[in-house]
């Protein structure tokens, strides 16, 4: 029988417009329970401290002013790390999604997507621990496939591949890895591209997904 249980969320967003627009969207489904709402990250965990009932799931913009996105869910993972947390952003580059799982996000949304996507994210990342969104998709299939395999199917990893993948995990773009590397940016290219096969991913934030999932990389 399917779980009617109501999931208690909570969001940040500094436009109050459209952060009052998505609590009374989100208040529409028998599904969700909107605790309280708030303008900045700073604002969400204070709100979170001074609640008797945690929220479930917490939705956080990645771009705010007082406390980033990425600070605030690090913040929130470090006291609440049973608190799941989903990315909402105007934007898709690779460094947003990137940092955003480094910091603990359990999955990212873009906010030009459809209301009902977005309650299908909240659900998915309540049941499963991870909402897989287009962004990513194929990339996070393609790891836990591997993670039921076991590593040992893989081919193995060089040195100077797993050197490369663990910048990769950072801010820095393939260029200023190069230049930390010491070797020529098509020699960077070749790493990933390899590690594009070897690791069946596609992009760059699967090689981030792969890295924390197999603990090569932690969280910020």
């Amino acid at each position: 029988m399917e779980n009617t249980e109501r999931i208690t969320i909570a969001l940040a967003d500094d436009h109050t417009m459209f952060r009052r627009g998505l609590v009374s969207i989100l208040g529409a489904y028998k599904e969700i329970d909107v605790l309280f709402d708030a303008g900045n990250g700073k604002e969400l965990i204070e709100k979170i401290e001074a609640a008797k009932e945690k929220p479930r799931v917490c939705i956080i913009d990645v771009s705010m002013p007082v406390m980033h996105g990425y600070d605030t869910v690090k913040n929130i993972k470090k006291a609440y790390p049973d608190i799941l947390m989903l990315a909402l952003s105007m934007f898709n580059d690779e460094s947003n999604i990137i940092q955003m799982l480094r910091s603990g996000a359990n999955g990212y949304i873009l906010k030009d997507s459809e209301p009902a996507t977005l309650v299908d994210a909240i659900k998915t990342v309540d049941k499963r621990g991870f909402y897989d969104s287009e962004l990513i998709t194929s990339d996070i299939r393609s790891n836990l496939k591997h993670e039921k395999e076991g590593a040992a199917q893989l081919q193995p990893v060089t040195g100077k591949e797993l050197q490369f993948l663990k910048y990769a995990c950072t801010e820095m773009t393939y260029k200023e890895i190069a230049i930390a590397m010491d070797v020529a940016e098509r020699t960077i290219d070749g790493y990933r591209d390899r590690l594009f096969e070897k690791l069946e991913v596609k992009s760059r934030i699967g090689l981030v997904v792969y890295a924390l999932r197999n603990g090569i990389v932690n969280l910020y």
